[in-house]
């Protein structure tokens, strides 16, 4: 049985459960919790890196809530945060990455993607959920990549760690993620996959006075990070809200609409950001598995 007080590693605590806790045994749930991510990390090194040099620890920093907590929790063993400048993100959550990291004396690699949003468009259309995860890799893992060649100077003898923000509660896709792997000299790490939304309110409410989580405010208007608007697996009226509290963006984006529809190359859906035609892959990025496919898909004819 599942201890919502003493949570293990493999089945998430259902939410149902932590709200009938009360705040002092929420408070030392999540101290469990923060122990436990501790422990997370220590596998993961003795499993991957016991024979190799680790070069850095970096958290990976989208600016959202989730990562903001993990940078939080995890800045005291971090060497660098790293941040994908997805060039169709919002610029005010860049800087509050870039501020925040400096706020803590923390090194910031803030990575461009080599092939801009605007190039692959021209050249592919606007993505649907089938073309999600050629946006991952070429806006995101392309960075990362780039960041581990310039910490990891001998793959057979170095190892970098990367703290992801993942969560199994997060969504169906994050459901069995690891709690950490080897990808050749990266060892992914994921310290919060046990937390839910209730426990990470509780971890900034308990520091609240002494040493206050960040708020971004981008993620606070439009509830996401706003660090990647592919729009892939954009949801029924996103841009509308996007564009309501961040107008100049909104029009960024139209601005490429009528820009591919001028190309004349493609068919209407996909010269519409966010238009949901085509099926999901299952391939999935290890940055981008909380994305869900919205509930209604367009058809390429738009009916």
């Amino acid at each position: 049985m599942n201890d919502p007080l003493r949570p293990g590693l493999e089945t998430p605590t259902p939410v149902e459960d932590i709200l009938r806790l009360t705040h002092s045994e929420r408070q030392e749930r999540v101290r469990y919790l923060m122990d436990q991510a501790d422990e997370i990390l220590e596998q993961a090194l003795q499993a991957h890196g016991q024979t190799h040099t680790i070069v850095a620890k970096c958290i990976l920093f989208s600016g959202g809530n989730d990562s903001t907590v993990l940078a939080h929790l995890m800045r005291r063993h971090a060497t660098h945060a790293i941040h994908c400048n997805t060039t169709i993100g919002i610029e005010q959550t860049r800087q509050f990455v870039r501020d925040t990291c400096k706020s803590w004396g923390l090194p910031l690699i803030e990575e461009v993607a080599p092939t801009t949003y605007r190039e692959l468009v021209l050249d592919h259309g606007f993505p649907g959920p089938g073309f999600h995860y050629k946006m991952y890799q070429r806006l995101k893992q392309r960075g990362l990549r780039e960041a581990r060649r310039k910490l990891v100077s001998n793959p057979r003898k170095e190892r970098v760690v990367y703290f992801a923000g993942r969560r199994r509660q997060e969504s169906a896709r994050r459901a069995n993620i690891p709690l950490f792997e080897r990808e050749g000299s990266i060892i992914w790490v994921s310290p919060i996959a046990m937390w839910t939304k209730p426990d990470m309110a509780t971890y900034r409410l308990m520091h609240k006075d002494s040493d206050p989580v960040p708020v971004n405010e981008v993620s606070e208007l439009i509830h996401m990070s706003g660090e990647c608007l592919c729009g892939a697996f954009a949801k029924p009226g996103e841009l509308d809200e996007i564009g309501k509290w961040f107008p100049e963006v909104k029009a960024e984006i139209q601005e490429l609409e009528a820009e591919v529809r001028a190309l004349g190359k493609f068919p209407e859906h996909r010269c519409r950001w966010g238009h949901g035609s085509g099926k999901a892959t299952k391939k999935v990025g290890p940055l981008c598995s909380s994305c869900e496919a919205p509930p209604t898909i367009i058809t390429p004819e738009g009916k």
